[in-house]
């Protein structure tokens, strides 16, 4: 199933009014991410940062609250039909919270130069375990490199699009 058919199956499962604006999804192999952006509360700017900062946490925490039985439902449904976990966040101000999400363990076999670049992130205080180092570099990757990411899933995308576009077998 294509992204555009489950961003088009949320778009009429999610309840008009919770969003200002159709939900936003990250799809991967193991899990969907929904996240829908919220009013922001009255009155904002005339807020102090920190009682902005409680402001925009206390209206998310409220919709969690407020939609948890509708979102379970939602996400049952979807996880039946897509075989993958759904998790949901909320944004809220410009500030993106999430409420659940699947932490996947991810297998791989080191050698020595490589376990010990996690083992120094662990000796250095910037990790508790190997997992949680390898953890830690790949949210580096992932934060320095977005332009080179981006452009490596667009190049996926178009290699999908040229692939759909062949011939099929049997």
């Amino acid at each position: 199933m294509s992204e555009e058919e489950v961003a088009g199956w949320f778009v009429g499962r999610i309840p008009d009014g919770w969003f200002v604006a159709p939900a936003g999804l990250q799809i991967d192999r193991d899990e969907i991410l929904v996240i829908g952006e919220l009013a922001a509360p009255q009155a904002i700017d005339e807020l102090s940062d920190e009682a902005r900062q409680e402001a925009l946490r206390s209206r998310v925490e409220a919709f969690r609250e407020e939609t948890r039985a509708a979102r379970i439902k939602i996400a049952r449904s979807a996880e039946s039909k897509f075989e993958r976990k759904v998790s949901w966040g909320a944004s809220c101000g410009g500030q993106t919270f999430v409420f659940t999400h699947l932490a996947a363990p991810a297998m791989t076999r080191l050698r020595m130069r490589e376990r010990r670049v996690l083992d120094t992130l662990i000796d250095a205080g910037v990790a508790r375990s190997r997992s949680d180092a390898l953890a830690w570099c790949v949210r580096m990757v992932g934060e320095h490199e977005d332009e080179w990411l981006a452009e490596l899933r667009d190049a996926l995308a178009q290699v999908h699009e040229v692939r759909d576009r062949g011939p099929r077998s049997g």
